[in-house]
């Protein structure tokens, strides 16, 4: 694998006699294959979070037993990252995301056949974890052999965006199902379309190959890089915030607004779709300012605007209209902070280990997101949802302070 930009195509591989014309439009259509399966695999894994209300429901949950409904979906994607950044370092990208998604359409079937044990909730829960571990690892090599010299930023942006769109998606696809049929309905529907793009993916998309062989991850030399310990240590607060607002978004609108289902799925929905916008508009910035400091100065900045986006949340409450502007601006900031982040993450170490970088960045964001959410339900349960926001607000301070870290090293 190189890191060029310009060695991906749909097939991995870019004709020598091409036109640098063609090869960059072939550079492109390998970026849109690669977004379109982090699309498809984030349709399956954000369900978890777009059914905390129809879960609450239907198992007669507290909100603190739906934060560990979200912890154990958590559980099964950290557990399971590190394999999953070695077998793509070793085998390269295309079989591992193949796999990932057949297992992610058998994972979302095997909750809907959960009722009415709670326990098995969370083990089929676990399991459409442990299979959306493969998407970061391995997108994130497909992304960065792809894309077009000077654009790496822009493409995984792009490719970052499959994941607010394919959260946004499931949230309208799971709580619009669930008002006129029953909520199992969406996650099927949502299962047949990961089976779907897999067929698509394994004939259209050839990827990149890896070493050959199944080796453990070389975590000494990242241990040593210091920017890229302080970029994993940011990780575990922006995992702990980001997942705590998807965790309990849904669930505030009922609550605190007083909306139905539908209403608090199309604010979550929202949220992803700006989120998309960030991640597109920061990614070009970035590109513009320049490399992984480029990457790591926008990240600041939108991280240190969701800083006060979280603290209004804290203090305020009861208005729809004020409510939808705070999430919709946080969409744009940190669900928006991500593309750039891994962009730095992935600038920031060898090509060759870039499976295991995102694996360890990942489980940092992910234990970050097993903490919070379990965390935020009770400070919910026993003080508000002012309390809770608060307690968000100081994690994205963190976050931010060890990103200004990042860049001053860079």
């Amino acid at each position: 694998m190189t890191g060029d930009g310009g060695s991906g195509t749909v097939s991995g591989t870019t004709d020598a006699s091409s036109t640098d014309a063609g090869s960059i439009d072939r550079s492109w259509q390998a970026v849109g294959a690669v977004a379109g399966w982090q699309t498809a695999a984030s349709l399956c894994y954000y369900t978890i979070f777009a059914a905390t209300g129809l879960i609450r429901t239907e198992f007669g949950l507290s909100e603190s037993l739906v934060g560990v409904f979200v912890t154990a979906g958590l559980l099964g994607y950290t557990l399971v990252l590190f394999p999953s950044g070695a077998a793509v370092d070793g085998y390269g990208e295309k079989p591992v995301m193949v796999v990932g998604l057949l297992a992610l359409a058998v994972a979302l079937v095997s909750v809907t056949l959960s009722t009415p044990s709670y326990a098995l909730l969370l083990v089929t829960a676990a399991l459409l974890g442990g299979a959306y571990s493969t998407a970061m690892p391995a997108s994130n090599r497909g992304i960065v052999a792809a894309a077009p010299a000077g654009s790496k930023n822009l493409a995984m942006g792009l490719k970052q965006v499959g994941v607010t769109v394919g959260s946004g998606a499931s949230s309208l696809i799971i709580t619009g199902i669930a008002v006129v049929a029953a909520w199992q309905v969406g996650f099927w529907l949502i299962a047949a379309v990961a089976l779907g793009y897999a067929l698509v993916f394994a004939a259209r998309y050839d990827g990149n190959p890896g070493t050959g062989r199944l080796e453990r991850p070389r975590l000494d030399g990242l241990r040593d890089n210091r920017a890229y310990v302080a970029l994993v240590a940011a990780a575990l607060f922006i995992g702990a915030s980001i997942f705590s607002m998807l965790g309990y978004t849904v669930l505030y609108v009922q609550d605190v607004v007083k909306q139905g289902p539908a209403i608090a799925g199309g604010v979550l929905a929202a949220t992803q779709v700006t989120g998309s916008i960030g991640r597109i508009g920061a990614g070009s910035l970035a590109d513009r300012l320049g490399g992984a400091r480029g990457a790591a100065t926008v990240a600041l900045v939108q991280l240190a605007g969701s800083v006060g986006l979280f603290a209004l949340l804290a203090v305020t409450g009861g208005s729809l209209a004020l409510s939808v502007a705070v999430f919709v601006a946080l969409g744009l900031t940190i669900h928006g902070s991500t593309g750039v982040f891994y962009s730095c993450l992935s600038a920031v170490v060898d090509d060759g280990d870039i499976g295991a970088a995102t694996a360890g960045g990942q489980t940092a964001l992910n234990i970050g997101g097993l903490l919070a959410p379990p965390l935020f339900g009770t400070v919910v349960q026993f003080v508000g949802y002012g309390a809770g926001w608060a307690l968000v607000a100081a994690s994205t301070v963190l976050a931010t302070a060890l990103l200004f870290v990042v860049r001053r090293r860079l």
